[in-house]
């Protein structure tokens, strides 16, 4: 089955990481569905059970995603929030998760050093995810852990966000 990537941006045209792994993931359209979440829901209304419907006609789920204040973009919270329902996605007969792979590809404006005890922020990007590996983890998914781009406010050059993005696709098929 096809891996479905849903994509939080606030503003994906102006992005230079984000923007690059969509390019790079749309080569392979018999490999991924690239969803973005700001295109398909503009007024943030989301369709739960389109959506819910869309995860389940796939195999493995992508969240990608900017690092928004330490957290998602907003109109991800909410999918997450709306979509993943009780019955549905956790509970007693919320199922649709179960093994079901999930990761994350997130860019960080950000060094990486400065995502460490003893940097700028004192707390890993692995702490600051914690919240989506455990939600996941409820939902009893096969949490993959996620794939990183760090430095982004720091321009990275040209061959840096093609290497990054080749690395992105590696990684969303080894898990």
């Amino acid at each position: 089955m096809k891996t479905l990537v849903i994509v939080s941006h606030p503003n994906i045209e102006t992005s230079v990481i984000n923007k690059r792994w969509v390019e790079e993931l749309s080569k392979y359209p018999e490999k991924y569905t690239i969803h973005d979440l700001a295109k398909v829901y503009p007024d943030g209304n989301i369709d739960v059970q389109k959506e819910q419907k869309l995860v389940e006609s796939h195999g493995n789920l992508i969240l990608q995603f900017p690092i928004y204040w330490f957290n998602c973009p907003p109109l991800l919270k909410k999918w997450l929030d709306d979509v993943l329902t009780y019955g549905w996605a956790y509970g007693s007969h919320g199922d649709k998760f179960k093994n079901r792979k999930v990761a994350l590809g997130v860019t960080a404006g950000i060094k990486k050093e400065d995502y460490s005890k003893n940097g700028r922020y004192q707390y890993t990007l692995d702490e600051v995810l914690v919240p989506f590996e455990m939600t996941f983890k409820y939902c009893n998914a096969d949490y993959r852990s996620f794939f990183a781009f760090y430095g982004e406010e720091h321009k990275p050059s040209a061959s840096e966000v093609s290497k990054s993005a080749q690395e992105y696709v590696n990684f969303i098929d080894q898990i």
